[in-house]
């Protein structure tokens, strides 16, 4: 049996990257797993049958993680499948990069809406559930760029510092529900995201890194099965940085 057997969890923008890490390993630990994703049909079903491999539930849901009334069905449909909701998993997530100068009001509203917000649609439809269960994990995907910034992605720094504070404040509200809230803040992780960046550029990045590598998917996916499981179950409003100690 692994940890989170018995357990349900929901984790947004999974098909790829961090999340599918993520939606695998809960699988692997025994959890029931739904997740969300944007459009990338095809890599949902397959993660689908990947999950079900491990012997537990899968559902795949199509839909726009900013949108309030997207969440509010999906997780409604969660719970009706599933029966219990006890890990959200709040990591869908955009970039649209540039400077402040040049960037228009639909770059920073995309990002803003698809990264901040969604969490807070997620939350909002989520928490009732978990109040009831008197149990709950919610983990927010944030980056060290939220906690240090980055010249070029203020919206997407100010989405992550966003994620932090929306953290921090639910674990002082729900806290006494039994629910939890924590951080997860990635350093530099090979995913699609990075897989633009040139090599030069990637490898004196490396450098500045302490363990002189970037991180996997499966580093963060480590992460959040201890936040999710009954190991952290006094661990909340925390901010973890997994990150090779970029950021240390």
């Amino acid at each position: 049996m692994g940890i989170l057997t018995g357990k349900t969890a929901l984790v947004t923008g999974a098909t790829r990257g961090i999340g599918r890490a993520i939606a695998l390993k809960f699988a692997e630990e025994g959890a029931n797993v739904a997740f969300t994703y944007r459009s990338q049909h095809e890599a949902a079903q397959t993660l689908v049958a990947e999950i079900e491999s491990f012997g537990v539930q899968a559902k795949a849901y199509a839909s726009d993680a900013a949108s309030f009334e997207d969440a509010h069905n999906v997780v409604e449909d969660v719970k009706a499948v599933f029966g219990r909701i006890d890990i959200l998993v709040n990591n869908a997530g955009i970039t649209k990069d540039g400077l402040m100068m040049r960037m228009d009001e639909a770059q920073w509203d995309a990002v803003i809406d698809t990264n901040l917000k969604s969490a807070f649609n997620f939350i909002h439809a989520c928490t009732p559930i978990m109040a009831r269960q008197r149990c709950g994990s919610i983990i927010n995907m944030s980056s060290v760029v939220g906690i240090s910034g980055n010249a070029g992605q203020c919206n997407y720094s100010a989405s992550k510092a966003g994620l932090i504070g929306l953290a921090k404040s639910i674990a002082k509200e729900m806290g006494p529900r039994g629910i939890r809230a924590n951080c997860i803040a990635p350093g530099f992780i090979a995913t699609d995201m990075t897989e633009a960046i040139p090599e030069n550029v990637r490898q004196e990045w490396e450098k500045q890194i302490p363990l002189r590598r970037g991180g996997t998917p499966e580093d963060v996916a480590n992460v959040a099965l201890f936040l999710a499981s009954d190991m952290a179950e006094y661990v909340t409003g925390q901010v973890i940085n997994c990150c090779g100690g970029m950021n240390c």
